[in-house]
């Protein structure tokens, strides 16, 4: 009976000892018990030259397109998208002939002079100074000073035709500083604003001409001032 015991304690030792190794078995497989099969797989984006995933790529430009070029003109120097660029469709610079305009303290250099002859004068030189032809129309409207009245003008000057003045050319006029009766009151003159007037002769046109007057001029109310003139004698006949 008691070898029966000791046989069968025997046989359940043995068959606990098999069931312990079986598990230390499993533990050494796997520390959690779990099988190889469950343990995440290695990325398949990996660089194999570099050994770095996706992420280490788009930082060292994999996987990207190329930056857009910098957008440089084609066009040619000096072209404007038509035909004939640079150039005037008329094809003029400039150069040619303008529409004549009126002369005015713009366009022109005025002067004022002392003559010897006819005493008492002065003779006024309007040139030219633009490039197209302008018109002196009628007579220079003078004001002496602080005058309040215009100069009067000398009817009787009224050249037959238009005084015109290509560039470059000069128109004349005459002051009679002092006229008839004798003993009338004279004024010392400093400054003369010789103002242009256009063709309906309606008040003056333009930029004045602002002059410094000859030392020792004096002025009175009866003197005059001539039409513009195409010859300085001419207007030194009055």
């Amino acid at each position: 009976m008691r070898n029966h015991i000791r046989t069968t304690a025997l046989a359940a030792t043995a068959l606990l000892a098999a069931l312990s190794l079986t598990a230390c078995s499993g533990n050494e497989n796997g520390d959690d018990g779990k099988s190889d099969a469950a343990a995440p797989a290695a990325s398949s984006t990996a660089n194999p030259d570099t050994g770095k995933g996706t992420e280490d790529a788009k930082e060292t430009g994999g996987g990207k397109t190329d930056a857009p070029a910098e957008n440089v003109s084609t066009a040619s120097k000096g072209s404007t998208g038509g035909s004939g660029s640079g150039k005037s469709s008329s094809g003029t610079t400039g150069g040619g002939s303008k529409s004549p305009v009126t002369c005015t303290g713009s366009n022109t250099k005025v002067t004022v002079t002392k003559v010897s002859r006819p005493i008492n004068h002065l003779l006024l030189t309007a040139t030219n100074t633009g490039s197209a032809t302008c018109y002196a129309y009628h007579a220079p409207a003078l004001r002496f000073d602080d005058a309040q009245a215009a100069f009067p003008v000398l009817r009787d000057s009224m050249p037959q035709a238009v005084v015109t003045l290509e560039p470059g050319q000069s128109a004349y006029a005459a002051i009679g500083l002092s006229g008839e009766p004798d003993g009338q009151e004279l004024h010392k003159g400093t400054h003369l604003a010789v103002y242009f007037t256009g063709k309906a002769n309606q008040g003056s046109t333009g930029a004045a001409a602002e002059l410094t007057l000859p030392a020792g001029t004096s002025w009175g109310d009866n003197g005059f001032v001539t039409y513009w003139q195409s010859e300085m004698d001419d207007a030194l006949t009055y």
